[in-house]
């Protein structure tokens, strides 16, 4: 799957077309979370993903392994995003937290759309925004936040054994898990991963808001 002019038109057209579902929440907490289409570029170093040779066009969606000094999720897979300030749009929060966390500066019409919000464990409320990221070259992952970036395709988040799910303590509740070589993302970034993978590559309307988290993501 190459980033092009298509892909982009087609993941602006399906959220277009997709009904979000937003939740109610305080001001205090409301985050907002980038979802941003690049190029695969050197690939990523994780393990069971094989790194290209060379540069590569292939679609790939940014993401990153948040600090090991952290107080909350030191070490998870994360996507850039972070807290909507006073005044702030959701689509806003999430192009400042891509270059406040990674060095990206885009501008407002590199926006393509929004997901489902997801409610997290410990009470935010994550709005997810999609967005065309390029060719996204030089980056520079904030040492306070972010300890490495990786470029991962598009279509590893397309594999017949996504999601893995498991029981919770809730009863109608399963906990969600994104595969991604030969480890796996958990919840609420695998929510959002899993979400746009199927509004906006598989073209189904998917909705996510009932998956839970492992208990270790919950903190």
């Amino acid at each position: 799957m190459q980033l092009d002019d298509a892909l982009r038109e087609q993941v602006r057209a399906r959220l277009a077309g997709f009904a979000v579902q937003r939740a109610p929440h305080g001001p205090e907490h409301a985050a907002a979370v980038a979802v941003a289409l690049a190029e695969e570029g050197d690939g990523a170093e994780v393990d069971g993903l094989a790194r290209p040779a060379a540069w590569s066009p292939a679609a790939a969606l940014l993401l990153t392994r948040r600090s090991a000094h952290l107080n909350n999720h030191a070490g998870q897979w994360a996507l850039p995003g972070g807290r909507i300030d006073a005044g702030e749009t959701a689509e806003a929060a999430a192009l400042r937290e891509l270059q406040e966390e990674i060095g990206l500066q885009l501008g407002a019409d590199s926006v393509l759309g929004t997901l489902d919000d997801f409610v997290t464990r410990s009470g935010f409320v994550i709005t997810p925004v999609v967005v065309w990221a390029g060719a996204a070259r030089g980056l520079v992952p904030n040492p306070d936040e972010v300890a490495a970036v990786h470029r991962i395709r598009v279509e590893e988040f397309m594999r017949t054994d996504a999601p893995l799910l498991e029981p919770s303590e809730d009863p109608g509740r399963e906990i969600l898990r994104m595969p991604v070589g030969r480890s796996w993302i958990a919840a609420p970034t695998a929510a959002v991963l899993y979400q746009f993978r199927e509004v906006c590559i598989a073209g189904r309307a998917t909705r996510v808001a009932h998956f839970d988290q492992p208990l270790f993501a919950r903190r």
